[in-house]
This record gives structure tokens, sequence and C-alpha cells, in this order.
């Protein structure tokens, strides 16, 4: 009961405000980082989709949608429909879109890289592996049992 209490505590303190930490280089600008991450993913490649960002994240379509609908309001991307299926609508960067992405990306860059210097190189990669682990043993399991009790309801 006391490391759950722990646990608890530690979530409470921490965990639960990592999102905002994370989040942070990207205030200036009013994106989440999941918005940051969107740009990111289309400054790397330009003309993605929708249903590409999907494929590349757990996420459904209506959560990715309501991010780029954001995006557009703020004039960071624009879409313009696919040659070849006009049902496709490519998305790309605004010349503020540009700007945006490159300074959030050096700021996440800069803030990781302190990250990285408080617990050294051995300890940051040890976390990202109980990271991993976690997300594989837990996280993963409760998703596919969620999606599973979502299936059955249909």
């Amino acid at each position: 009961m006391d490391l759950l209490n722990e646990y608890i505590d530690a979530y409470l303190s921490t965990l639960k405000y990592l999102d905002e930490v994370i989040s942070e280089p990207a205030d200036e600008y009013e994106l989440s980082f999941e918005q940051y991450l969107i740009l990111h993913n289309i400054a790397q490649k330009d003309g993605l989709t929708l249903s590409d960002i999907v494929d590349n994240r757990s996420v459904t379509r209506a959560a990715v949608s309501r991010q780029i609908k954001m995006l557009l309001k703020r004039d960071y991307v624009y879409q313009e429909p696919d040659e070849n299926d006009r049902r496709r609508m490519l998305l790309h960067l605004t010349e503020e879109g540009v700007e945006v992405e490159k300074v959030v990306t050096r700021r996440v860059e800069t803030r990781f890289q302190g990250w990285v210097e408080v617990f050294g190189q051995t300890t940051a990669q040890n976390i990202l592996e109980f990271i991993r682990t976690f997300d594989d043993k837990v996280v993963s399991k409760t998703k596919a049992r969620s999606r599973g009790k979502n299936d059955l309801s249909r």
C-alpha cells in the first residue's frame, strides 16, 4: 500500500504536469505539444494527409482533425487537394508555420538537451527504456482491452 501511495504522490506532483512541462516551448504560439508534433511531421514530410498522421500515432481521426483545424485557424498550415485523388487533402506549412516549427523545434531540442545534461546519457537512456517497457507491458494492453470493449458495444 505504501508503494501505491508513493506512485499516487509522484503522479500528482510530477507526471500529471509533464504535458505542461513538455508543451511550454510552444506556449508562445498557442500550440499544444500534439499540434507542434503535427507541424514538425509536416516540416519533415511535406504533403502529409490526415490519414498519414493518424497511421503514425495511436489516436483517432477525430483527435487529429481537431488539431489540424486549430493549425488551419492559426494559419500555420494549409490544405490542397491531391492532384491524383481530389478527395485527399495534402497538408503544407505556411511561411509562418515554417518559422514557428523551426523556433519551437530549437526550444524543444534545447530543453531536451538540458534534461540529458541533468540526468546523464545513461540515465536518460534508461528512462526511455523504462517508458517503452511500461508502454509495451501496461499501456498497450490496456488500450487493446479498451478497444475490445468498444468493439463489442457496436
